[in-house]
């Protein structure tokens, strides 16, 4: 059973934003289920009188009736696509229009007998639907007090202006409209009548009156004929006044204030007022009358001009629809033109009929021709189903081709796993040796340093000069190690030097070269190898060696090898009993392993007695990490390096430590600069402390950026999104290879690489570090093929 919904009227006018902002707040009010909305409209109508244009409103007789009949169907056609968008936009909520002609009367008086005739218990009007019929936003508010106050009990009058209820309100003959916080938008004041003015003036007292006591006057005033005969005139001048006060509606100003003499009237009330008194007053009335009579002739008038500017919009509109007529006439022309070659294109149709007799014909011929051809097509198949079945054979056959193809590669990587199991396994012993000899310190007989340094031949010296008077490189049980022979010119005790020996083996610490063992008759110890040589070899060489720029020490680096200097320095000063002080610090006296770990050398083997030796240290600390930062020796620039700003650091870091993080360049710097002055006390433990802070930023800025960075036998190289294979980079220059040669150890290399070693003395594997059988370079033109394939197909290839 269908549920009877509760109608609710909306009346809008043409402008279409406006609307929908009623009709919102009309769905908005009540719940969408229980109500219809009924969207009133007010349409120009088309009579035999007068026609809306958009020059105004004009008499019919100036238009042809078949201009009349564009004008009705423009009009239709416009407002059935504006109530079209209203119904639309009402969604789910059932919708009817209901249309509402406008003609002469007023559309006010039209809206309060419409609640009447229909009964209407609940209206929303929009202030645009008052205005679009009289086009004046004036006409529209008190049209709206007009409804307001002439609407019946039963009706429900809600007033919407810009989406929003304003209320209406009266007060002392004054209508107010106010939004819904209460603030005033618009005042319009009540209409005086002239029998409300008579009433007042009959029951006025005017003093200035009372000296004026004729005899005529009082009869003329006593008589009751003659006030019936002014009873009439008021009566005859009310109904004008009212018409006029009807047709002036649409003009009227909401702001306006009334009659400003009805409001100065006197309101006190005299029943003794004389009859020539009275009518006196009524003269004076009447005088006004007479002059709202004379402006609404003047009105008249202003309407007889804008006539006779409607009359020239007509002619301009008849001239424009002669020009009209015109181009419908050329139409015609075309059209009849169009009709003949459509009775050619009929004739042309009749000739394609015939041809398309003699296709049929010659299809028949086809279809002859293709059943001879399917024969053909049958014993085609038959040929290719056996040319299918070969396919297939072959096709197993590639697929057994494959499979013992990748039990190839299976076996191959498999071998690749056993080498490189081999070669940790070797690297493992390697380090366990030198492991045990680094903790089993010992005295060495002098066969076994002459049987590791080839009886101390000329190609295994690494070093001259200073306290030591040569360096060697030499193996001990299979594992690399640096044997000094100390200087005897400096007169130096045998057991002054056992003294010695034992203080060194008593410093141990990760990043302090640990001593292996001793020769007392040859006067010499046995350090820890370390394969990358001196830090200052490493920060110069990629200087003066592009070859060497790969080798080149990254910042991070940088900042790690400052930070485990400063814990090796803060060791020596927290000595117990007494600290102990380098007196030596600089790039020489530190060394890297084979992975690239820091460690110092060059200890003084003397306590320190004097707080002056602990601030050269630091100093000389600070010296050494703007070298790390610039890649320059600032030895004896104290001063330059103190004055340095932000700008100068940047220009002057090391570029070919990449490109630094200059926040984190400046802290480190700032850890120099105080190092550096003499003013400041500082501690290489608290120093130690920062460092280790700096250096976990670096290692969150490293991890951040995306990139591993490893060290192997002193070669960095960076993850990139391509990957090379291992066997294609040159151990020494750690990049891709272009002449790659095998050596006698089996391993392949760059041949400048591997000619640059063995030219620098080397006879020993720059990858076991065992001695090479000879120095013969065979090319390896295999791998050489490989690596131009490889670098062929990644240039092809779409990054």
């Amino acid at each position: 059973m269908d549920v009877q919904l509760e109608k609710v009227y909306v009346a809008v006018g043409s402008d279409l934003q406006d609307g929908y902002g009623t009709l919102e707040w009309a769905l908005r009010k009540w719940d969408s289920n229980s109500i219809s909305i009924v969207i009133i409209h007010a349409t120009n109508s088309i009579s035999k009188d007068f026609v809306y244009t958009p020059f105004g409103k004009l008499p019919a007789s100036s238009v042809s009736d078949e201009k009349l009949g564009v004008l009705r169907k423009y009009e239709e056609e416009k407002m059935s696509k504006l109530l079209s968008n209203y119904t639309s936009f009402c969604g789910k909520v059932k919708a009817e229009v209901l249309k509402i002609e406008k003609y002469d009367e007023p559309i006010h008086k039209v809206m309060t007998d419409l609640i009447s005739e229909v009964h209407i218990t609940k209206l929303v009007m929009g202030m645009t639907f008052l205005k679009s019929s009289s086009g004046r936003s004036k006409s529209a508010i008190s049209g709206s007090f007009y409804v307001h106050r002439n609407k019946p009990e039963f009706c429900e009058l809600f007033v919407v202006c810009g989406g929003k209820l304003v209320f209406l309100r009266e007060e002392n003959d004054e209508g107010l409209m106010e939004d819904d916080h209460g603030t005033m938008v618009a005042r319009t004041r009540g209409k005086a009548s002239f029998r409300g003015w008579f009433g007042k003036m009959f029951a006025e007292s005017p003093t200035s009156h009372h000296t004026h006591s004729s005899s005529t006057s009082s009869t003329i005033a006593d008589s009751p004929n003659s006030l019936n005969q002014w009873e009439n005139y008021a009566d005859e001048i009310e109904n004008y006044f009212q018409q006029l006060l009807s047709l002036n509606l649409d003009e009227q100003d909401c702001e306006e204030e009334n009659n400003p003499k009805g409001q100065e009237m006197p309101g006190n009330s005299d029943s003794d007022l004389s009859g020539a008194e009275k009518l006196g007053a009524l003269k004076i009335k009447l005088e006004e009358a007479h002059e709202m009579i004379q402006l609404k002739r003047k009105e008249a008038k202003d309407h007889v001009e804008r006539y006779g500017k409607a009359e020239w919009a007509i002619s301009l509109c008849t001239n424009r629809a002669e020009e009209l007529e015109v181009h419908v006439n050329e139409e015609i022309s075309k059209r009849i033109d169009i009709t003949k070659e459509l009775d050619t294109s009929k004739e042309q149709l009749c000739e394609v009929s015939g041809d398309v007799e003699e296709s049929k014909s010659r299809v028949r011929s086809l279809l002859e021709i293709q059943t001879e051809l399917s024969k053909k097509l049958q014993l085609s198949s038959l040929s290719k189903s056996r040319v299918e079945a070969q396919l297939e054979n072959a096709a197993i056959a590639r697929a057994e081709m494959v499979r013992e193809i990748e039990e190839l590669r299976r076996q191959r990587d498999v071998l690749q796993r056993r080498i490189e199991f081999c070669r940790e396994k070797e690297a493992i012993g390697t380090a366990s040796r030198l492991s045990e000899l680094i903790c089993s310190y010992r005295e060495y007989n002098p066969e076994v340093i002459k049987s590791a340094t080839d009886d101390f031949s000329e190609h295994l010296r690494m070093k001259t000069g200073g306290d030591w008077t040569n360096v060697y490189k030499g193996r001990i049980n299979h594992a690399t190690v640096a044997i000094k022979m100390v200087n005897s010119a400096n007169g130096l005790s045998q057991e002054a030097f056992q003294d010695q020996v034992k203080i060194l083996n008593r410093i141990r610490h990760p990043h302090i070269i640990a001593v292996i063992g001793f020769c007392s008759e040859l006067r010499c110890i046995v350090f820890e190898y370390m394969h990358n040589g001196s830090l200052r070899d490493m920060l110069l060489s990629s200087h003066r060696n592009s070859r060497s720029r790969n080798r080149a020490l990254q910042w991070h680096d940088r900042v790690r090898i400052a930070a485990e200097v400063c814990s090796a320095l803060a060791f020596l000063h927290l000595g117990e009993p007494r600290p102990n002080f380098h007196g030596n610090l600089n790039a020489s006296n530190i060394f890297l392993d084979r992975n690239m770990v820091a460690k110092i050398h060059g200890l003084r083997l003397i306590p320190s007695h004097d707080e002056q030796d602990m601030r050269s240290d630091v100093q000389a600390f600070g010296l050494l990490v703007m070298q790390l930062l610039t890649g320059r020796n600032w030895s004896g620039l104290v001063e330059k390096a103190m004055a340095m700003d932000r700008g100068a650091l940047a220009q002057v870091l090391d570029e070919m430590a990449g490109e630094w993080p200059l926040d984190l360049a400046e802290e480190l710097a700032g850890i120099a600069m105080r190092c550096m002055s003499i003013d400041m006390d500082l501690r290489m433990g608290a120093i130690s402390g920062e460092l280790n802070e700096l250096r976990k930023k670096a290692d969150d800025i490293v991890a951040r950026m995306g990139r591993k960075v490893g060290s192997d036998g002193g070669a960095h190289m960076e993850d990139t999104d391509i990957v090379v294979p291992c066997v294609f980079i040159c151990p020494i220059f750690q990049e891709v290879m272009k002449n790659p040669h095998v050596a006698a150890d089996g391993f392949s290399y760059e041949l400048e690489a591997i000619e640059e070693w063995l030219g620098t003395g080397h006879d020993t594997s720059p990858m076991t570090n065992l001695r090479l059988r000879h120095k013969q370079l065979t090319p390896n033109h295999t791998l050489r093929s490989l690596i131009q394939d490889w670098l062929s197909k990644r240039s092809t290839s779409p990054s």
